[in-house]
């Protein structure tokens, strides 16, 4: 069982990248797989269909693999970042695959602001893509106002409260892959 994790910003240790990496961890001690492509390593080359980066081979390889996903976002005005939204736009080279997209995959979304707004916003715009992408969106979509600190320096979450979502999230995800939800075939390819 994979679970892949995507998104962050450019700054290393931002807290979206934090809130991926704690759901990760807590994946991967209930014996999950874990892969990680955060805010540095997602600095691809603008999306061209048909035109794959050498960057963007790896993650789209992960993505092909993986039984769940963690997208997070910060909330760039009233959206998800140019940053996290081009590394999406590589599954499009996963159109064609048995398994197009993100079909059948669960997947996890995890926005942050430095308001109420901007987190929610952007958690209801990685909803929408992972619906688009043809995911499944986890029950539960985390909004994190990072207006006051979220992590301390080691990662670990500063708010018993934040560590309990990001615990409900990762045990759906491994919960979700463990039962299948990732080996499914979309419904349009099922025979008539």
């Amino acid at each position: 069982m994979l679970i892949v994790g995507l998104g962050g910003t450019l700054r290393e240790g931002s807290s979206t990248e934090k809130a991926i990496r704690v759901i990760l961890a807590k994946a991967q001690a209930s014996g999950a797989g874990v892969r990680m492509f955060d805010g540095p390593s997602l600095r691809l080359p603008l999306y061209e269909p048909g035109s794959v980066s050498t960057e963007a081979i790896e993650l789209i390889g992960a993505l092909r693999q993986a039984d769940a996903i963690v997208i997070g976002s910060p909330g760039y005005h009233g959206g998800i970042s140019g940053l996290v939204k081009n590394a999406l736009d590589y599954t499009e080279e996963m159109s064609g695959d048995e398994r197009p997209y993100l079909t059948g995959r669960a997947v996890a979304c995890v926005a942050t602001g430095s308001g109420w707004q901007g987190a929610n916003t952007a958690l209801a715009a990685l909803r929408c893509v992972t619906h688009a992408l043809r995911g499944w969106p986890t029950p539960l979509g985390i909004a994190l106002n990072s207006s006051e600190p979220l992590f301390g320096p080691d990662g670990a979450s500063l708010h018993h409260a934040v560590d309990q979502q990001l615990g409900i999230v990762a045990a759906d995800l491994v919960a979700f892959a463990r039962a299948g939800v990732g080996r499914m075939n979309s419904i349009s390819t099922l025979p008539a």
